[in-house]
């Protein structure tokens, strides 16, 4: 069946066609808390990541580190990666809106955290034990269990605090 209102499934930032689903992290934002969020000195920087189905794929292999993530295309401007590097030698916070922008700075960061305006293929994986070079804090929805994307937060927040958040969710 045709989807009757796409535009309820974008962004108010969204811009380019290509992923198979929207990013629902940011879902809820609109232009009004956009511009309140700048108004408090919060720099806003905006990454393409072209979700592909297989970020929604459960991880099914008895290792984790045995599951293979398919690739997806990035692109991060040059006004982008400026906004991100001025934010991390200011000493202030790279807060990421949703895993999908966790997982495009993830992929390019360098040792030090500082990112280059680039594009390409990431089949990044991020799962408890990965450290963070780039991203400071995250912003995201309550994620499937054994899926890649309870992994990725896990690795941030820990599991025993994503367990204890999902358990008072309930």
């Amino acid at each position: 069946e045709k989807l009757k209102d796409k535009d309820r499934y974008q962004t108010v930032y969204a811009k380019n066609e290509g992923s198979a689903a929207a990013p629902t992290a940011g879902l809820h934002f609109d232009k009004e808390f956009l511009k309140k969020v700048e108004a408090k000195g919060v720099n806003l920087a905006f990454v393409t990541l072209h979700v592909g189905l297989g970020t929604f794929r459960p991880v099914k292999v008895e290792k984790i580190e045995d599951h293979t993530m398919h690739t997806e295309h990035y692109v991060i401007t040059k006004e982008c990666a400026d906004i991100i590097n001025k934010t991390k030698k200011n000493g202030k916070k790279v807060i990421c809106v949703g895993t999908t922008s966790t997982r495009v700075l993830e992929s390019v960061a360098d040792s030090d955290g500082f990112v280059s305006a680039c594009s390409g293929e990431t089949g990044i994986f991020i799962y408890p034990g990965y450290k963070f070079r780039c991203l400071d804090a995250l912003i995201t929805n309550f994620h499937l269990p054994k899926s890649t994307l309870i992994m990725l937060v896990s690795a941030l927040a820990g599991r025993e605090n994503v367990l204890s958040a999902y358990e008072k969710a309930v």
